[in-house]
């Protein structure tokens, strides 16, 4: 296994080329809100050390490639950004790629493991990938390095806290998704106590694929229907890709329901349902999946993804953090680019760097001893970066879920419900408070 006999703590301290000199609380909060301050990069404080490699294995191609191609550009801007700043005590990041495709768990763990023996990576810094949401951890934890992910998976928590002498090293930069289900009813419910909507029947139709996030997610739903009021009339799993959709649109017209929540999440797929529903559609609020996150989504489904509703646990807040990151983010990857799905990555590369930091530096695989200091660092960090505020439960390392979880904005990651108003601009973000931009709107579709 490849070891960086340069790995070993260095501090310069004074060195104006040092990110985060000083391990003290003072410099822990100054930093904190770094993103919003990288107009003012400074030339002299580039990292010029030797490099820290740090890897991601990400689905570059195939079906999920929109997301993919995105969390690299995310986990490269913040490098760059990171080592304009200073590296890590003045050593600047090297990423290196593994393409994850189809993904699955054996693709995952290979795809992690290259980055160990072939580049030595001090920490891998994914988006998401397909599978149990439990592998990758067993590569990061043979190797004794720091993993940051975001599969949104309640398999994550489980497995941390099982063993967390074992799994000391993983974090989640973002809540389980189990969180969705009871978010997605408490936004309904809301919106009918504040008169923005009201139900012509208590029915939904919930249609999920066969993937545990979709399946988690859909029966978080199930589960907790009746307590709002609500009876599933409908729940019926689609295979993927979901391109034809309708014997699932024969059914749901046959017996309307108010709300039609999908939680399948491919932005392709789900365009396809606007496109085939939109001829004929029933007087349903309609909710998916993240997918809608996407400009892919809007470029195939376009005047039919008007009034679509959509929610994430983990996008690019739109405030002055989250705009200026993308602003900086089209510029470099083009006004089409998703930086939603790329900030991702960026927010998670600055928590482990700002731990990395305030630990006296990180550790190469098999430096256990320096990476769990780290790892502590990141435990105690509270983070606002682009999208909300990162905070981890202890034991279980995945972000707290505001206002689900939490009832205080500051302390929680903001479960964000936004709604595609017109096709050609960018979703509106409605909810949760404060961070809300617009009103809710009912879909075209839905006559008042």
């Amino acid at each position: 296994m490849k070891r960086d006999k340069l790995s070993k703590p260095n501090v310069i301290a004074g060195s104006r080329r040092n990110f985060l000199i000083k391990g003290s609380a003072a410099t822990a909060a100054t930093l904190t809100g770094l993103p919003a301050m990288l107009f003012a990069m400074n030339k002299e404080a580039r990292a010029e050390g030797e490099a820290i490699p740090v890897g991601q294995c990400g689905p570059t191609t195939d079906f999920a490639a929109p997301d993919g191609i995105e969390f690299k550009n995310g986990l490269t801007l913040a490098c760059e950004e990171i080592n304009a700043l200073g590296g890590i005590l003045g050593r600047p990041l090297e990423p290196s790629f593994e393409d994850t495709a189809q993904m699955g768990d054996a693709t995952n763990v290979q795809a992690a493991q290259r980055l160990v023996d072939r580049y030595g990576v001090h920490a891998i810094l994914n988006g998401y990938n397909i599978g149990s949401g439990a592998a990758i951890q067993e590569v990061a934890a043979d190797a004794g390095i720091i993993y940051v992910h975001y599969d949104t998976t309640i398999g994550h928590t489980n497995l941390v806290k099982s063993d967390p002498n074992r799994y000391w090293g993983s974090f989640m930069g973002d809540p389980p998704e189990t969180f969705y289900g009871t978010g997605f009813l408490k936004f309904l419910q809301n919106l009918e106590t504040n008169g923005e909507w009201k139900r012509h029947n208590n029915k939904m139709a919930v249609i999920l694929s066969a993937g545990v996030y979709a399946s988690n997610i859909a029966n978080a739903v199930k589960e907790q229907a009746a307590q709002f009021g609500w009876e599933i009339n409908l729940f019926e799993t689609v295979s993927v890709p979901a391109s034809e959709w309708g014997p699932t649109l024969a059914k749901i017209r046959q017996d309307p329901p108010a709300v039609i929540c999908i939680t399948h999440f491919l932005p392709a797929d789900l365009a396809q349902f606007c496109l085939q529903f939109g001829p004929n559609p029933t007087p349903s609020l309609v909710y998916m999946q993240y997918g809608p996150s996407l400009p892919a989504f809007r470029d195939i489904a376009k005047e039919n993804a008007n009034g679509i509703l959509y929610a994430t646990l983990v996008g690019a807040l739109q405030d002055e953090i989250g705009t200026a990151f993308e602003k900086r983010y089209k510029a470099k990857f083009g006004e089409n680019a998703g930086h939603n799905s790329g900030a991702q990555p960026y927010d998670g590369a600055y928590v482990w760097a700002t731990a990395a930091g305030l630990a006296g530096g990180s550790g190469e695989p098999g430096n256990a001893d320096q990476n769990k200091k780290v790892a502590a660092r990141m435990s105690s960090l509270i983070w606002r970066g682009v999208v909300g505020t990162t905070r981890f439960v202890p034991l279980e390392n995945a972000a707290y879920s505001y206002p689900t979880q939490v009832n205080d904005s500051s302390l929680g990651m903001p479960h964000q419900f936004l709604q595609i108003q017109d096709f050609t601009k960018g979703p509106a973000l409605i909810a949760p408070a404060p961070y809300g931009t617009a009103k809710f709107t009912l879909p075209p579709w839905i006559k008042a």
